[in-house]
């Protein structure tokens, strides 16, 4: 195994080794502070961009498996862990980490004091590091790689999106035909609302007004995924042309894409949200859940009220909007994961409210 550095504008250097190489580059590093879940967060699109620290100690344990995938790919850089084990064990596994890291030829890194490279982001914020085996100086690896934000003005979600619509699994039942705006779909997700009767038409990112509103839908939702909201003009757009004609529910970016469509500004948090025991208020239901998240940016709660939403949730650790709705609830969105891969189950009543909603157009 080679030896890696993490590399900081600062000229802050984090070592490691490498149980899986991958090519020179630069990427933004963040934590995510879930015990378990690492082939969910590999596979989650909303990661695309970023090299992902994991705060829990012991990496690899239980190998990788044919289920659990979020995606068909992994969409991050790295994975950075403290102690990778190679010998797993668990009845589904086929697989080790590092295999399944090779094959994509990503990063997978061991050996990093990760305790201490989780406070340096605390302290100074998300920002992007150079991932490097090179022996070069670190003023000759900074020179010729420009620690560019891989996340900040970037448009992620037309890299992760769908090229082509598709259609999920058949429900045993077709209740409701939902179409699903792809900015990083997970098929946690898909699997939810399948399971409860939705017949699931996935688009890519740039598709327009008219296919939704000709075909026949119940509902929209608009996905996760990875990234700044700002330059996702397309989905933006969309929402706008389709608001009043259909329920719209978003996750994760697809919250912050609706709050931009309605004039809420959004802005970037200094380390973010990742991981799977987030506390969130549910302040329509006067409940605490907690949840999982992965996002780097925020809405705005001035302008909220003016645009006709009101505030649904808050996050607990930092008062952060964390869920909008408009006044009748035909329009929600949430900054968490409800679909919860991985992470706990507390808030999969947003999806029933997405039927409710849907329920209700259909009367209408």
């Amino acid at each position: 195994m080679s030896a890696v550095r993490l590399i900081f504008d600062d000229k802050t250097v984090f070592q490691g080794v490498a149980f899986s190489t991958g090519s020179e580059q630069v990427a933004e590093l963040v934590f995510n502070t879930a015990m378990q879940g690492y082939q969910e967060v590999l596979t989650d699109p909303s990661y695309a961009g970023q090299g992902v620290v994991m705060t829990y100690p012991m990496i690899g344990n239980y190998g990788i498996n044919l289920a659990d995938g979020e995606s068909k790919a992994i969409h991050l850089s790295a994975l950075i862990v403290r102690d990778y084990v190679d010998q797993y064990s668990h009845y589904q596994a086929t697989q080790s980490l590092k295999e399944y890291l090779a094959t994509s030829s990503v990063w997978g890194i061991t050996d990093v004091d990760t305790r201490a490279l989780t406070r340096y982001i605390r302290a100074f914020g998300a920002k992007p590091a150079v991932i490097t085996d090179s022996t070069d100086s670190v003023d000759t690896i900074l020179s010729r790689l420009p620690l560019v934000s891989s996340v900040e003005g970037q448009d992620l979600a037309s890299r992760v999106s769908c090229s082509a619509a598709y259609t999920w699994d058949q429900p045993d039942t077709v209740q409701y035909r939902v179409a699903i705006v792809d900015c990083g779909v997970k098929s946690s997700t898909l699997n939810y609302l399948t399971q409860h009767g939705c017949l699931c038409d996935i688009y890519p990112v740039t598709v327009t007004p008219d296919v939704i509103l000709n075909g026949d839908y119940h509902g929209v939702m608009v996905s996760n995924g990875p990234g700044d909201p700002e330059p996702v003009t397309s989905v933006i757009t969309l929402i706008q042309a389709l608001r009043g004609k259909l329920p719209i529910y978003g996750i994760c970016l697809g919250h912050q894409l609706i709050a931009l469509a309605h004039g809420i500004k959004t802005y970037k948090l200094t380390f973010g949200h990742h991981g799977s025991n987030h506390p969130v208020w549910n302040v329509e239901r006067n409940k605490i859940e907690i949840t999982a998240q992965n996002h780097g940016f925020a809405v705005d709660p001035d302008g909220i009220a003016a645009a006709g939403f009101s505030i649904t949730h808050t996050n607990l650790n930092d008062q952060t909007v964390a869920g909008i709705r408009n006044q009748d609830g035909s329009i929600r969105s949430v900054q968490f994961h409800p679909e919860a891969g991985p992470g706990p189950h507390d808030s999969v009543g947003f999806f029933d409210q997405f039927i409710q909603a849907m329920q209700v157009a259909v009367v209408q």
